[in-house]
């Protein structure tokens, strides 16, 4: 009988059994005076000493604002350094984090708030391309009872209304306030944040990341400390990092890419952040590792092409790179091989996962071979397990044949915030997680991604739900029924199509009317690039659409534009 495709990540390494501040705590005074993290769009620096001191201010500051542990704080922001003081100021109290992302409008902020009970927003004034926040974040104040909105920034007079109280919200009086607290000629606030933190269990959710599900309503992945600083540590792990490494870090913090494989697996060892602009631009991340002679590089495949294609390319010293981490969506060979050759990245791993699963489940090894790393996502991770299940019966199929990659262990999410029905549909009994994810193992160990059991398009590394944006767009006045598929780009990996039944009376409805309709509403990654019309779907006997016909039909529409 052949293998079945099944296997586990044996380690001598064993799990950590700490919570996120206390592992820091301990990694912070090992390595006091290495560099922590550096923002080089604002031009500041931490070292580990004043990393650990900084966010025990602001950690003081928030217990001084009435945070306690368990509650829920926002941050809404690009990636500045106050992200990751957040991130570690509230795991110190036992706050947990909810992870906003920045494309986020108001209804989608809103809905946020209110599902996870979010009592903090700390958001940013000064707007991205896609985003006001300011006026976003006080339009859902307004709505959303008991929400505080603390700003990054202060306060232009200006803009002070009744929802907001300018100066005194910013971010700056909140850790100022912490500083001169911990100041205290009594010590008395550094030994109520020492014993609170000594009350924290690793197995305490400490944070939410929202993740969009078919029913077009986002879902709250909660995740412990045990989740996510095992993560981290095991990916650090694995790149083989030191106080000697540092991490270019282009991608964002809101998602796991950032926060768990960035700032857990660099934090954890003692390496160092590097925050090259607050939004990803390719002459800023080059430039970055060339002035701060970074060891590692992440990115997405499109960040990586971004960079290798950006004109100055030649002129930028990469030779201090050694490897660094892909994720997001499949590399194509010539990309990867110029990766390694052109960027120094000998070493580059990729990345699977899921928010649910901390996120990685797989990973490639640093010695694997450019086959491995461009057509597998590698093996299993220490210290989980993985099958390659059939779909209806669960059953383990042999090595070699298709089935639903499913995960289980330590980095499997607590659950679906306030969503025990969710929470059951994605994990069963025998908690494996289901990924929704076709993969092949071979005898090895090494899984090859297949395709996806549900609908779910991958756009320049950002997950999007199809069902989602159906549910939106059945608001348009002129749409009767709506199907969106995932259809093939070079650049992003997938681009969006909408398929539209028109109602009665109605004529014609063109891409750029719908890319309108949605602006302002919808996250940017979430618009349809492509729209096409048609007078019904193509149906399965049983009356389910076929969506699979959709995508090849509008494969060839849009292939036929290109060469035409």
């Amino acid at each position: 009988m052949s293998e079945l495709s099944y296997s586990s990540g044996p380690s001598l390494t064993p799990l950590l059994g700490q919570t996120i501040p206390a592992h820091f705590r301990a990694t912070a005074a090992a390595h006091a005076d290495s560099s922590a993290l550096i923002d080089r769009h604002s031009d500041r620096r931490w070292t580990y000493a004043e990393f650990d001191r900084d966010t025990d201010a602001l950690a003081i500051g928030l217990l001084e604002r009435g945070v306690k542990k368990g509650d829920r704080v926002g941050i809404w922001a690009q990636n500045v350094a106050e992200w990751a003081l957040i991130q570690y100021a509230t795991a110190k109290i036992g706050a947990i984090l909810v992870n906003v992302n920045p494309s986020y409008r108001s209804h989608e902020l809103e809905y946020v708030a209110k599902q996870s009970g979010m009592t903090m927003l700390v958001s940013q004034i000064t707007a991205p391309p896609h985003s006001d926040f300011h006026a976003i974040a006080t339009e859902v104040a307004a709505k959303v009872p008991g929400l505080e909105l603390v700003f990054l920034d202060t306060v232009p007079a200006d803009l002070c209304g009744d929802a907001i109280i300018g100066e005194r919200e910013s971010f700056a009086h909140l850790i100022g306030n912490g500083r001169s607290l911990l100041d205290d000629a009594s010590a008395k606030y550094s030994v109520r944040l020492q014993q609170l933190m000594d009350e924290l269990a690793m197995d305490d959710p400490i944070n939410i990341q929202y993740t969009s599900g078919t029913t077009g309503f986002p879902k709250g992945v909660t995740l412990s400390h045990h989740n996510i600083l095992n993560n981290g540590f095991f990916i650090g792990e694995l790149l083989g990092y030191s106080p000697k490494d540092s991490v270019v870090l282009p991608v964002p913090y809101y998602h796991c890419f950032g926060m768990v494989i960035g700032n857990l697996a660099a934090l954890s060892h003692g390496a160092g952040v590097i925050l090259p602009s607050p939004g990803f631009d390719p002459a800023a991340s080059l430039r970055a590792v060339a002035e701060e002679k970074a060891t590692s590089l992440y990115g997405v495949p499109t960040m990586f092409i971004a960079e290798l294609e950006h004109p100055d390319f030649p002129t930028f010293d990469l030779s201090s790179l050694r490897t660094g981490v892909m994720a997001g969506s499949p590399c194509p060979v010539e990309i990867m091989k110029r990766v390694i050759d052109d960027m120094n990245m000998e070493e580059v791993a990729i990345c699977y996962g899921m928010t649910e699963t901390s996120p990685v489940s797989m990973m490639t090894r640093v010695d694997d071979s450019l086959e491995a790393r461009t057509q597998t996502v590698g093996r299993v991770m220490p210290h989980l397990e993985i099958k390659i299940a059939d779909p209806v019966t669960g059953l383990a199929v042999p090595r070699g044949q298709k089935g639903e990659l499913c995960t289980r262990g330590y980095a499997v999410m607590l659950g679906y915030w306030e969503n025990p029905e969710k929470t059951a549909e994605a994990i069963d009994e025998s908690r494996w997680i289901h990924t929704g994810d076709l993969g092949i193992m071979d005898d090895d160990g090494y899984v090859d991604i297949s395709g996806r059991i549900k609908d779910m398009v991958i756009r320049g590394g950002e997950n999007v739900y199809p069902r989602e944006v159906e549910e939106f767009l059945y608001h348009h006045p002129s749409i009767r029924d709506v199907q969106v598929v995932g259809i093939s780009d070079e650049k992003y990996g997938e681009e969006l199509m909408a398929w539209v039944i028109l109602k009665d009376g109605v004529e014609s409805l063109d891409a750029e009317a719908v890319r309108e309709f949605c602006s302002g509403k919808l996250a940017h990654f979430k618009i349809p690039r492509y729209v096409e019309v048609r007078e019904s779907f193509p149906m399965t006997v049983s009356g389910k659409i076929r969506k699979i016909d959709l995508r090849e039909e509008g494969e060839k529409i849009v292939h036929s534009q290109a060469d035409g």
